[in-house]
This record gives structure tokens, sequence and C-alpha cells, in this order.
């Protein structure tokens, strides 16, 4: 069984100064937590910041590993989401995706498109059910669809499997994750949008990780960069 870390320590700490504060979320452990008696990030931060403000800045999935950066002030987390909300933070992606699975449909091109780099757009309607917790892809149109756009360059294919650089342009409910599997490329071990997921990815960590970051310093105004690797068990077959 290959789920992940679902703790979390002072080690995870990337960078952390008096406005900001930059981790790793391992998989498995939620950003925010409804639940009475579920550890998830934002009490672990609270609790080691002893009382003090914490702002949420992103989110990732439960099941996705990756980079948070949260704000340890009022103003810093304005500035934070400021940068968040219209584009000035870059994220980016390593997916593992199953390659022996046909049905999707082709890439769409964008308005506009990115071409730096040959990147290979995906441009959908998605659709979120609130009861399921889960979004679909829709016709253009749809009452409530919005817009969905990413980007993503493959790095590496073996027999069974890709790996992929994802960039988001918009940032949707689980929208990799929808997005790769309507296009024949389910994400390893994602079970909720693969009902063909084989017998090897049942309880393995899903194969997304938000491995860099890079966004402005909500006070000093310098960019700060950041990267990790991943640690889901299927990222080694990559190396």
């Amino acid at each position: 069984m290959d789920m992940g870390r679902t703790g979390w320590s002072q080690n995870d700490i990337l960078y952390e100064d008096a406005e900001i504060l930059v981790c790793r979320k391992h998989a498995g452990i939620a950003v925010q937590s409804a639940r009475i008696g579920q550890m998830d990030m934002e009490s672990a931060l609270k609790s080691y910041l002893q009382g003090g403000f914490l702002g949420i800045v992103q989110r990732l999935d439960q099941p996705v590993e990756g980079i948070l950066v949260f704000g340890k002030t009022p103003q810093a987390t304005a500035e934070l989401n400021r940068q968040h909300q219209n584009g000035k933070m870059k994220k980016k992606y390593l997916a593992v995706y199953r390659r022996d699975l046909s049905g999707g449909e082709n890439e769409k091109g964008c308005t506009g498109q990115d071409a730096e780099n040959a990147l290979i757009c995906l441009e959908d309607v998605l659709l979120k059910d609130g009861r399921s917790n889960t979004s679909r892809v829709v016709r253009n149109g749809t009452p409530q669809g919005k817009k969905a756009v990413l980007f993503y360059r493959i790095l590496q294919e073996k027999e069974d499997a890709g790996l992929a650089e994802v960039i988001l342009q918009t940032g949707r409910h689980h929208q990799i994750r929808v997005q790769m599997a309507h296009h024949g490329m389910p994400l390893w071990g994602d079970g909720k949008y693969n009902p063909q997921i084989t017998e090897e990815e049942q309880g393995a960590a899903i194969g997304l990780c938000a491995y860099k970051l890079e966004f402005l310093h909500p006070k000093k105004g310098k960019k700060l960069q950041f990267q990790i690797e991943p640690e889901g068990s299927v990222f080694g077959r990559f190396k």
C-alpha cells in the first residue's frame, strides 16, 4: 500500500519568515477538514505557530502531494491571494498517467495558445457536482459550467505509463484529474476518474505532485522559487 504520508512535521517547512510559510503537503492529508478529529494542514500549522495567524492561499486535493504557501499576516495573505488570482503565482505539476487506455478525445487548441516549448493545450468546460464531490466535462454553454485550460508536455513514456509536466491556466475543481482522464490520459491511481483502474494501482497514491512554485514575496517583492521531488512510488519509475 502506498497511500503517502498522512502526518506533518517541521521538517516539511521549506521556507519561513515573518510574512509567509512555505511547506510540503504529503498525499493523504487535507489542507482543511470539516471532520472532527481528522488532522489537516491548517490545524497542524496553527498548532506549530501556537495560535498565530495563518492565511490559506492555495488548496490541493487530499490525495495530491505538493508545495503550498500560507500567509502569516492578513496583509501577506491578501497579496498572495491577489497573485494567485491574477496568474502571477506560477505552479507546475508532475503527473503520471496511464498509457494503455483509449477512448479519450483529441486535444483541443486554445484561444491565444501559449506555444512556448511546444506545450499541448487542453481546453474544456467543467461542471462541479457538489453532492458527489466530482467534476465532469460538459458542452460549451452548459449552465454553471466553467472554462478550464491547462498546458502539458510529455517528459517520458514507458509501456504502460507516461510522465508529463502540467501547467494550469485556470484553477477548477479537480481540473488536472478530470481533463487528463477525459482526454485518454487518466492519472495513475485515480480511481475517482478512472473506472478501469488496475490492480497494480489499487491503494496507490495518485500520480500527481505540485512540484514547483514561484511567486513574489508579499512584502519584499523578491521572486521566490521552490521545487521538491515527488514522494509517490510511481514517480520512481521515471528516474
